[in-house]
């Protein structure tokens, strides 16, 4: 199995989110100290840069679809919809917004500090950048250990079948001879 950086970024962030839900939701009220705490937080786990593909990949998709109606018209589309999609660009910071507002709902600003602390330390950054590897790699153990413990309890569960059923033909052929 492989394992992104962006998958273990994700994985991070949902990790954290669950975490947090756990611990019971903050206040509706968030001052701006606590908000900036929350963008830190959020920039050190890097919990929405995959999101930074949205936008372009909304505006390709759009070049595809108006390409197909209009073949004549590709240079025009294409400089529109760019156009357009730049134009849109500033709205990323909306969604900074309200990703810092989930956090900040859910972890005190003295939360969100030690977070930011953490992953922005040098063994925070190790963690986002080799995490992943980390992680494939565990999941390649689990996936040998997966076959071996399979092989193992079939081999184990046909050995003991085996052996119950053989007692059970002595126990019948026994039985038989005595009558």
């Amino acid at each position: 199995m492989r394992i992104s950086g962006k998958t273990f970024r994700v994985a991070a962030s949902v990790a954290l989110m669950v975490a947090a839900i756990a611990g019971g939701a903050r206040a509706q009220e968030v001052s701006e100290s606590h908000l900036k705490a929350a963008r830190a937080a959020i920039s050190s786990i890097r919990a929405t840069d995959e999101f930074d593909q949205i936008l372009p990949g909304a505006a390709a998709e759009l070049k595809v679809q108006l390409y197909q109606k209009n073949p004549d018209l590709q240079p025009l589309i294409s400089v529109i919809v760019d156009e357009t999609a730049l134009s849109l660009a500033s709205r990323r910071a909306d969604l900074e917004r309200e990703a810092a507002l989930a956090y900040a709902k859910v972890f005190t600003e003295a939360e969100l500090n030690e977070i930011a602390a953490f992953y922005t330390s040098p063994v925070g950054k190790k963690l986002i950048s080799d995490g992943p590897i980390v992680t494939r790699e565990v999941f390649k153990a689990a996936d040998i250990w997966r076959a071996g413990i399979g092989r193992d309890l079939a081999q184990e569960a046909g050995k003991k079948i085996a052996e119950e059923v053989a007692s059970m033909k002595k126990e019948e052929g026994g039985e038989a001879k005595s009558e």
